[in-house]
């Protein structure tokens, strides 16, 4: 087994559903047929990527940790390259103890990313495009379910396919001249055209669910049915974005949350983000039941003791996360 494929293996354990939410015999043949398929499909090359990287902050910004695209020619279209980048480092986070908070960003000036690579789809057969969609719904899903806190820095366009790898992100910050939109029903499909069925499936990657689930149901409909595209000030009016600020200054305002974050016990983080995400799946009493699970973890730890004795000492808690 190669070592990508290795990679790929330990990325489908994590991204199992937790089983107090999910269990095995609840899942529909569907379901297990889509997660069977990924398990055969999602095979990692072993060369790095050339379009994406992951950098650790130094210093007093240690534990933030950025996923920096860079793809200029094609304004950070997904292609095979970059999925395997986003694949490789979002496994490289999930298993670093030491990251608290991740940011997507780019480094291409005025795109976040522009959504999939459609010139390169299009040299691919049905089959190929059906691994490829699937392998970057299973990628989302994995970024999605990342224990520690994940931003979205987004400057630019994020439309189709990038868009939804915002949205699988827990918070998103956008500059005022981000252009934001999933325009896939402007490709539309005639029966037994081939290459244009191939092209209009490619993002097919969780916005349909994903974003109902930010902004509501009419709201998503909307922007769906038509394609529209909506700018940074009228994303964060209808929830889609959690800041937007000056162009230019959604890093910056994405480091001021992300210092506030890892400041905090990244236990206790972590299991906030288990309890509000799993919560959300279920009913009230379960939900109740999952967060004094989560509270119970946070209670026995040396950060919670570390939090009290600086409480104490009127000083600032130093927390390291055991």
């Amino acid at each position: 087994m190669t070592g990508g494929l290795r990679v790929l293996s330990r990325s489908l354990k994590h991204y199992k559903p937790s089983t107090s939410i999910f269990p095995e015999n609840s899942l529909s043949p569907q379901s297990n047929q889509w997660i069977y398929q990924t398990r055969r499909t999602l095979i990692l090359e072993s060369a790095p990527s050339r379009s994406v990287t992951l950098h650790r902050l130094p210093d007093s910004d240690s534990g933030i940790v950025e996923v920096r695209l860079e793809r200029p020619e094609v304004r950070n279209a997904i292609g095979k390259d970059m999925l395997r980048g986003l694949q490789n480092t979002f496994e490289a986070v999930s298993e670093d103890s030491s990251a608290n908070v991740l940011l997507i960003r780019s480094k291409v000036p005025k795109v976040f990313c522009a959504g999939a690579d459609l010139k390169e789809r299009k040299m691919m057969s049905a089959s190929e495009v059906r691994d490829f969609v699937n392998t970057l719904r299973a990628t989302f899903s994995f970024l999605e379910v990342l224990s520690i806190p994940t931003i979205a820095v987004i400057e630019g366009a994020a439309l189709g396919g990038g868009l939804e790898m915002a949205l699988s992100c827990d918070l998103r910050i956008c500059g005022e001249d981000a252009v934001m939109g999933l325009p896939e029903t402007g490709l539309a499909i005639i029966p037994g055209d081939r290459s244009t069925l191939l092209i209009a499936s490619i993002d097919r990657a969780g916005g349909t669910q994903r974003l109902p689930r930010l902004v509501g149901k009419a709201i998503s409909k909307e922007l769906i049915f038509t394609g529209r595209k909506i700018r940074g000030r009228e994303a964060v009016s209808i929830g889609l974005v959690n800041y937007c600020v000056p162009a230019g200054e959604a890093h910056l305002k994405a480091l001021e949350v992300a210092r506030n974050i890892n400041e905090k016990g990244p236990i206790a983080i972590r299991m906030a983000k288990k309890a509000i995400d799993e919560g959300l799946e279920v009913d009230k009493t379960s939900a109740l039941a999952l967060e004094e699970h989560c509270y119970e973890k946070t209670l026995n730890t040396n950060d919670r003791l570390e939090a009290l004795s600086a409480f104490a000492e009127k000083r600032k808690p130093k927390y390291n996360g055991d």
